[in-house]
């Protein structure tokens, strides 16, 4: 099972090396006016279509939940070689759990997180997708 994403995108060759970085996939379909990947690890298919007016909404975000503080670090490590600027959280508590996470922000403006669970908590309930 996948989880289909369609997003646009005012700039797709932009956009499509910032997901080709954040889910170190290559697209399966690429062409002037439609970009398709499908990733495994996570089971994701995402398609990006260039729209002039895509629009976002500043208070939500995405995420990428990973099994291992280690591919916490190959996510800052890619996302890094592509020149993303990035925001590393260690240890926050966020969401009733202790997290080391990586965030990084689209070209349309869309915040990712790649994040690990290290323990859940009873701390903070709330998750912020605003830069620090």
């Amino acid at each position: 099972m996948k989880t289909h994403l369609s997003l646009t995108t005012h700039d797709l060759a932009r956009s499509t090396a910032f997901y080709a970085a954040l889910l170190d996939a290559e697209p399966v379909k690429k062409y002037d006016d439609y970009v398709l990947f499908i990733a495994e690890e996570p089971g994701l298919e995402l398609a990006l279509n260039p729209h002039s007016a895509a629009t976002l909404d500043s208070t939500s975000h995405f995420g990428i939940a990973v099994e291992r503080m280690e591919d916490v670090d190959k996510a800052i490590t890619r996302l890094t070689r592509a020149g993303l600027p990035l925001d590393v959280e260690t240890g926050e508590i966020c969401c009733y759990a202790r997290q080391n996470k990586v965030w990084a922000t689209d070209p349309d403006g869309r915040r990712w997180e790649v994040y690990h669970v290290i323990e859940e908590t009873a701390g903070d309930p709330c998750c912020s997708a605003a830069p620090s």
